[in-house]
C-alpha cells in the first residue's frame, strides 16, 4: 500500500470522528467559560466609592482601618491598593513595587485558560472544514461504486460533510465572544488597578511631603 492509498483508506473513514472531537471541544469551551465567569464575579467592580473612601480615611489618618475593612473584598483594584498601603511605611517606590507586583499576580489568575478559550475561536472552524473535506472525499468514494443510487448517496454524504463546517462554527464562535467578553473585563479591572494605585501613591507622597525627615541641623 503506498501513502496515497493509506491516506484515502483514513479519509473514507468519513467526519463521524471529527463530530465527535467537535463535541468534546465544545464541552471544554464551555466549561472554560463558567470557570472564567465564577472568577471574575465581583473582581472588576468599580472602585471610585473606594478611591472617595480612600482619600477621605487619609484626611483622618485611618489607613489602617481601610486595609482591614476591605480585607476579604473581591476586587482586583482594591487588593491592589491594599498591598501599596500595607507597604507605604518603606515610601513611595516600595509602595509602586509591591502595586506592581500584586497586578502582575492577577492577570496571571484572570489569564487562566484564556489562551484556550482564543486558540479553540481560531483553529476549531479549521477542524470543522477538515470533516467537511474527509465528508465529501467519502462521499465521491461512494460516487466510483457507480450503484443505482450512488447520485443520492453522493448527494446525502456531502450534506452531512457540511454538518461539520457548521457544527465547528457553531463552537468557534461563542468561543470569540467569551474571549473577547473576558479581555475586556481584564482590561477594565486592571485599569481599576491602576486608578486606585495612583490614589496610594498620591496619599504616600503627600504624606511624605507632609512629614519631612529631620536634617541633621534640625535634630536636637
Amino acid at each position: 500500500m503506498n501513502i496515497t492509498d493509506a491516506f484515502l483508506s483514513f479519509a473514507l473513514l468519513g467526519a463521524d470522528w471529527v463530530l465527535w472531537l467537535l463535541v468534546v471541544l465544545s464541552i471544554v469551551s464551555l466549561g472554560i467559560m463558567i470557570d472564567r465567569w465564577r472568577w471574575f464575579r465581583g473582581r472588576d467592580a468599580s472602585c471610585d466609592a473606594f478611591v472617595a473612601e480612600l482619600r477621605a480615611a487619609a484626611a483622618r489618618g485611618e489607613l489602617d482601618e481601610v486595609c482591614r475593612r476591605h480585607a476579604d473584598d473581591a476586587t482586583i483594584a482594591i487588593q491592589v491598593a491594599c498591598r501599596g498601603l500595607e507597604a507605604r511605611a518603606g515610601g513611595a517606590a516600595a509602595a509602586a513595587e509591591v502595586m506592581l507586583a500584586e497586578r502582575a499576580r492577577w492577570r496571571r489568575a484572570a489569564d487562566r485558560n484564556l489562551i484556550v478559550l482564543g486558540t479553540l475561536g481560531n483553529n476549531v472552524p479549521f477542524v470543522g472544514l477538515f470533516g467537511t473535506v474527509l465528508g465529501v472525499i467519502r462521499a465521491f468514494d461512494d460516487l466510483g461504486g457507480k450503484a443505482a443510487d450512488s447520485e443520492q448517496l453522493v448527494m446525502t454524504g456531502i450534506a452531512e460533510a457540511l454538518v461539520a463546517t457548521a457544527v465547528g462554527l457553531l463552537v468557534a464562535i461563542p468561543a470569540v465572544i467569551a474571549f473577547n467578553y473576558f479581555g475586556r473585563r481584564l482590561k477594565v479591572a486592571l485599569g481599576g488597578a491602576d486608578e486606585c494605585a495612583h490614589s496610594v501613591l498620591a496619599i504616600v507622597h503627600a504624606g511624605a511631603v507632609a512629614t519631612p525627615v529631620a536634617t541633621a541641623d534640625e535634630a536636637p
